[in-house]
């Protein structure tokens, strides 16, 4: 089958499947559904209310807010006007917000109140900028650590001081026609930045990736095609919407015309509610936390899952061939590869892959990309199966990093190709393996490993829930494996029993010296920060990171 991309603006697709399916469902919360007509209707809306504070093509708007239908709405009217959305990490502390908001030259920022229980956004700005609740005009903000931001609008019940009230948000649209929004649609390009991605900050402030709109929507399309998705899908993606594993979905969704669920918050009963109840067809998991959260849970097997008939998650090989075997009737797509400076999306495994490919590839890239591998050490191209560093180009590309040239330079090669950092190897059929971050692979006594090797056999362990592997400093080994675990709930394991699992079943350089047990990750958006599960170690046992 020819594979194909579209290439066109992001706001188009959400008009475009209006109208095709205006009754269809486009959007389905626990609590709230819509349909395209709908969803399309109150994005125009909101369009109408943001272009009467003055946002246009290329202003910056903030997007921090958790999955909820608001945030939809709010993004796609970006996209409307032209202007350059900013989802920001619902996780960030007063510090990475003031950061974020005056590094992305922010002007309207739009934030909820809806999960006051568990974070209160206002609270936070308000920390992040002390001048905020002094502002006596809120389309007129004047604040000392963000220059650039002109109106923060609250998206809930409340009507604090400093902040656009809902009401009055929404009652601007009146004064704004729906064709002036048709006219500002009508002239976003496809080469125009749709959105500011930031990096997962694992080791310093995060960069912001440009993402154009040809970007975004070539390797999505490109992905569904490869998925062999069609517009009858019920697509459920618990991820973050501030993160391209729940955007790139929503776009290809929309794309089709199919449904896409999702939720304030990810709750592994709640879940399994919500994908028996709502008929889901495809399962968009793709990190082990949540997945085995399903698969773990006591009521999993007396759920009726049987409409499922596909899952995508990124995991070692025996963590797939375990997912494959908990949901007998669907394919499991196994380790796409990707990163937000390719717009989320650089490889996928066909449907119709086998079983070992689906476990064991991270599938070709997808239409227009190249990837290569290269020797990090000399620089010159590698052959089939031998591993390096993967390397890329295509479409899906970033047009940089916001105001940074010097990294932006870094992260490219003289001809054109994106240094991923990235460990990995392509086989003669053109699939590729991730093999891990660079940066990450462990030294043991002059034997490398990779720390997914470790990780990939301790996941088979029926007590183990998660586990996540981290070099520790040795004096006679340079590092040694340490290995940080979390329990299947019931379950009860100890740190000799863990090493004991390993001796005799992998190499001796691999079995791990240290054995920590959590039960609560550091996560950035959606990545476990194994550099702070390191430093956790270093501090407990007193040891100098040099």
């Amino acid at each position: 089958m020819r594979e194909w991309a579209e290439a066109t603006t992001i706001g188009d697709i959400l008009l475009r499947a209006a109208d095709r399916r205006p009754d269809h469902e486009a959007l389905v919360f626990p609590h709230a559904r819509f349909t395209y007509r709908e969803v399309a209707d109150r994005a125009i809306r909101t369009a109408r209310s943001l272009a009467a504070i003055d946002v246009g093509a290329g202003d910056h708007v903030g997007l921090l807010m958790p999955n909820s239908p608001e945030f939809v709405f709010g993004f796609f009217a970006a996209q409307l006007l032209g202007a350059v959305a900013v989802p920001i990490n619902t996780r960030f502390r007063a510090h990475e917000l003031r950061y974020v908001i005056g590094y992305a030259d922010v002007e309207v920022l739009l934030t909820s109140d809806i999960v006051d229980d568990q974070v209160d956004f206002v609270e936070r700005l308000s920390e992040a900028l002390p001048d905020l609740a002094r502002s006596p005009d809120p389309r007129g903000l004047a604040l000392a650590d963000a220059p650039t931001l002109r109106c923060v609008v609250l998206l809930g019940d409340k009507t604090p001081l400093g902040l656009l009230s809902r009401a009055s948000f929404d009652a601007l649209a009146d004064g704004v026609d729906e064709a002036e929004i048709e006219r500002r649609r009508g002239a976003v390009r496809v080469r125009d930045v749709a959105l500011i991605l930031f990096t997962s900050g694992t080791t310093a402030y995060p960069k912001g990736a440009l993402i154009t709109h040809e970007a975004a929507v070539r390797v999505w399309v490109s992905a569904a095609v490869r998925l062999g998705l069609t517009p009858d899908e019920r697509i459920w993606d618990p991820l973050p919407m501030f993160h391209m594993g729940c955007l790139g979905p929503m776009i290809f969704a929309f794309n089709l015309g199919a449904t896409l669920l999702s939720t304030l918050h990810f709750e592994p009963s709640e879940a399994l509610d919500m994908i028996e109840r709502e008929r889901v067809t495809w399962v968009e998991s793709v990190f082990p936390p949540i997945v085995m959260g399903l698969i773990r849970h006591p009521d999993f097997p007396r759920r009726d899952l049987s409409r499922v008939r596909g899952l995508l998650n990124v995991a070692p090989p025996d963590t797939l061939r375990m997912i494959q075997e908990a949901f007998p009737q669907a394919m499991q797509i196994g380790g796409p590869f990707g990163m937000t400076e390719a717009a989320g999306v650089i490889t996928c495994n066909r449907f119709d892959a086998t079983p070992d490919e689906q476990a064991e590839t991270a599938g070709a890239p997808v239409l227009g990309t190249e990837v290569r591998v290269i020797d990090p050490a000399t620089g010159q191209e590698l052959g089939p199966d031998m591993p390096g560093e993967l390397q890329l180009r295509g479409p899906g590309l970033f047009d940089g990093y916001y105001k940074d040239p010097e990294n932006t330079a870094a992260a490219m090669t003289a001809d054109g190709w994106l240094r991923s950092g990235d460990l990995g190897r392509i086989d003669s059929r053109g699939l590729v393996t991730y093999l891990g971050r660079l940066k990450e692979m462990l030294k043991v006594g002059g034997e490398n490993v990779a720390p997914a090797e470790i990780e990939a056999y301790l996941s088979t362990h029926p007590a183990i829930k998660l586990v996540q592997v981290v070099g520790f400093p040795d004096d006679r080994l340079e590092e040694v494996p340490a290995v940080f675990v979390e329990l299947t709930p019931g379950q009860q394991l100890t740190a000799d029993e863990v090493i004991a699992h390993c001796e005799g079943a992998i190499a001796s350089f691999k079995v791990p010296r240290y054995v920590r047990f959590v039960t609560e990750w550091p996560m950035s958006a959606t990545k476990i920060q194994k550099f702070r599960l390191r430093e956790q170690l270093l501090a407990e046992l007193g040891v100098s990171d040099s």
